[in-house]
């Protein structure tokens, strides 16, 4: 058996080109662009999607105030999974994170299929918040066909996208700074109104009341926090953005440690206290929770003006965010997998400014086409690709866990100075992190709502591993450039 080569840095110094690119084939590969004040955005913003804004409303509506514990035990989820997965990165740095990790540690079967499905997922996002952002232009300018808003916001954050990593990072800094200056501000306001303080409030001041008075905490019993769970798991995807960037910053270890020692916080700020503050404003089981959106529905309690309107422009600028993001996220994964081989070689090439232009280029086709389909076959068609990509979050974070229970072993054989940032209680804590995962997917299968999702999604997932194990079997698979092979012990 050949030992493995030493774990590198990938991008380490700035001054050099991407490790796995052949002089003179492209633009001389990925290159630093994201200063540390991208970087700490990008990490907050992450966890701040769309979905937790015009989601949330579903969620209090099937719990109660017992939603509160189901995004408690998300998030507990989400801080384990990014634990491991800040671990693995910031010894080992990549553009393709946990599928570049699952490659070396599981099997090149293992880095193929969970590189796609998540790429897959991403390009059906881009549709999914170019019609959310499009529905709220076409509001505010109906001259404009729907359609119309979907390419034009598809079109900017391409363009931006394809000029720099630096461009991106600044979209991204603004986006996610409007983000947590809204939730920071709802949070405060929020908090002055429920205890009658705020000046020129409607709100009645009922203190955490609403917590307990239509039905006690628990109104539709302990069995509901599940179905929270299920409804709210796919809300935190995203999180991990901030280790696939890493890669394109001058310092990648500062950054992956730094976004992994304040996730929790960042959950238990975003996450459990707006929704917080939304319960102790309204009760859980008023209509205008799920007619208006839960936190529209607060803030109408206290009584400011046009509150729809800034609603609209917060959540525009989340559905912004999440888009830049999301095809930031996806051809960042294509170019891995081209580097790799597990994709057309093209995908890893990149322009002069070290930016993957076919890659980015050939995610947004995929993004057009699924736009196309939303408008032309949303209950079908469209339907489907959403169904067939909702559970990918869950296959994620198995794999994460998976690929930190054998990369431990390499890094500290290989590299133990690296090991900068540690998963708790390892190894046990990482088994029952993925025990966790593994009831998720077994309860989705016996709920009525979420039943068909994980069908699907377990369908696309068999579908893309028995791609990759024919890849093997025919001898498709070729070395992958700068990632070496699986180790073979235990």
């Amino acid at each position: 058996m050949t030992r493995p080569p030493t774990l590198t840095a990938e991008g380490g110094d700035p001054a050099a080109p991407h490790p796995s690119t052949p002089p003179g084939e492209d633009g001389g590969g990925l290159r630093p662009g994201l200063r540390n004040r991208h970087l700490s955005m990008i990490a907050i913003g992450g966890v701040i999607g769309a979905g937790l804004f015009v989601g949330s409303g579903s969620g209090i509506a099937a719990a109660g105030p017992a939603i509160l514990v189901s995004y408690a035990l998300v998030g507990l989820l989400v801080v384990l999974v990014m634990r491991m997965l800040g671990e693995m990165a910031a010894a080992d740095p990549r553009s393709g994170s946990f599928s570049a990790y699952a490659d070396r540690a599981l099997g090149r079967w293992a880095g193929f299929s969970i590189g796609w499905l998540y790429w897959f997922f991403w390009v059906v996002v881009l549709a999914v918040e170019a019609t959310a952002g499009a529905t709220i232009l076409n509001g505010w300018v109906p001259a404009v066909p729907q359609w119309a808003w979907a390419l034009i916001v598809m079109f900017v954050l391409t363009g931006s996208n394809l000029a720099s990593v630096a461009s991106y990072g600044e979209f991204e800094f603004w986006f996610a700074g409007i983000k947590v200056v809204a939730i920071g501000a709802f949070i405060v306001i929020g908090l002055l109104a429920a205890f009658g303080v705020l000046p020129g409030s409607d709100h009645p001041g009922s203190g955490f009341s609403h917590l307990t008075d239509a039905g006690g905490f628990l109104p539709k019993g302990p069995g509901a926090i599940l179905t929270g769970v299920l409804l709210v798991v796919f809300s935190f995807m995203g999180s991990e953005i901030v280790t696939l960037a890493a890669g394109e910053s001058a310092d990648p270890r500062r950054a992956v440690s730094k976004a992994t020692n304040s996730v929790i916080w960042r959950i238990c700020v975003f996450y459990l206290g707006s929704i917080f503050v939304v319960l102790a404003l309204v009760p859980w089981n008023s209509a205008a929770v799920t007619k208006d959106g839960s936190y529209v529905a607060a803030l109408d309690t206290i009584g400011i003006p046009h509150v729809g309107t800034v609603m609209d422009v917060i959540v525009l600028t989340a559905v912004l965010s999440c888009l830049n993001s999301g095809l930031y996220t996806a051809s960042r994964m294509a170019f891995s997998l081209g580097r790799r081989g597990d994709a057309p070689r093209a995908f890893h090439r990149t322009s002069s400014r070290g930016v993957p232009h076919v890659a980015i280029l050939s995610s947004v086709a995929f993004g057009f086409l699924a736009v196309w389909f939303n408008y032309q076959w949303p209950d079908t068609v469209f339907q489907f690709l959403l169904n067939s990509s909702g559970a990918v979050a869950l296959f994620v974070w198995l794999v994460i866990c998976l690929t930190q229970l054998r990369m431990r072993r390499i890094i500290l054989r290989e590299a133990p100075e690296k090991l900068v940032v540690r998963m708790w209680l390892f190894p046990y804590l990482t088994w029952l992190t993925a025990a966790v995962i593994v009831f998720v997917v077994g309860y989705m299968l016996t709920d009525d709502s979420a039943r068909d999702e994980m069908l699907l999604s377990l369908l696309v997932a068999a579908i893309v591993v028995a791609i990759a194990l024919v890849r093997r079997a025919v001898g498709r698979e070729t070395p992958a450039e700068g990632v070496p092979a699986p180790d073979a012990r235990p």
